[in-house]
């Protein structure tokens, strides 16, 4: 009776090991996806970043890179503690879980309760990408040593297919367009099919004019982007509770260590 009842018992702790090692293994994977999209954006969005006086885009970006290697971190260490059976390391990868858990809980409550206060009329966002945007435009497009700022709005216009920053007439105030010897009223990057010279028409036809300009595409950009970071923060918070009752299970079903 005794015998069945361990061997009932062994059974289970191995069912548990080797459930918290999946569960460890597809955790490893998220923080590996979630580190992904903070280079990703790092990367790829840099351009933008560089348009925004606020540092809080690119600081959320790190944000995502550390905890996604710190998930990730976390992940090798619950592996293994669970092969090597050891309560001490259980007790230490169960705080790890805890401690990144409330973490993202926090994070992902935070970006909600920001999105909805912003979304649709996002006053303080808006009113930051129309300042920094406009003074950009005007002061540094186009200018000695800003030349990754021009490339930047290039870039920014191209891709959300706009033109300046609340519409096409800001450009009437920047300097290398109102330069007499530019025969240009916009910059090319406006332009439905870019060529040279093609800013000198800015007719509808010719240019995006988008009511709004570009401060409306980059601001809902920028909200759509916190709005997945709050979800996948909760989503992955929420998956972490399945791996903590996991450890609890294991933790349990484990003799106490000798001392």
């Amino acid at each position: 009776m005794g015998a069945n009842e361990e061997k009932k018992e062994t059974c289970g702790t191995i069912c548990l090991k080797y459930l918290l090692f999946t569960f460890n293994f597809l955790f490893w994977l998220a923080g590996g996806v979630v580190m992904a999209v903070g280079v990703w954006t790092l990367v790829e969005k840099s351009d933008y970043i560089s348009l925004l006086s606020s540092k809080t885009y690119a600081v959320s970006a790190y944000i995502l890179v550390l905890a996604g290697a710190s998930v990730m971190l976390t992940g090798v260490l619950g592996c293994c503690a669970t092969f090597k059976e050891q309560r001490r390391l259980l007790r230490v990868y169960f705080v790890l879980l805890l401690c990144i858990f409330l973490l993202e809980i926090l994070a992902g409550v935070l970006a909600y309760i920001y999105y909805q206060q912003c979304f649709p009329n996002c006053q303080q966002l808006n009113e930051e990408l129309k300042q920094n945007l406009r003074e950009t435009m005007t002061k540094k497009y186009k200018q000695k040593n800003y030349e990754h700022i021009t490339e930047a709005v290039d870039k920014l216009q191209q891709e959300f297919k706009c033109c300046g920053s609340n519409s096409s007439s800001d450009w009437a105030e920047n300097a290398w367009i109102s330069d007499e010897t530019n025969p240009r009223k916009v910059p090319d990057s406006c332009c439905k099919t870019p060529s040279e010279l093609c800013g000198h028409r800015d007719h509808p036809s010719n240019i995006y004019k988008v009511e709004g300009g570009c401060i409306t595409k980059l601001e809902k950009f920028i909200l759509d982007h916190l709005k997945i970071i709050g979800a996948v923060g909760v989503g992955i918070a929420c998956v972490q509770i399945i791996g903590m009752v996991f450890t609890c299970c294991l933790y349990r079903s484990l003799k106490a260590e000798p001392y």
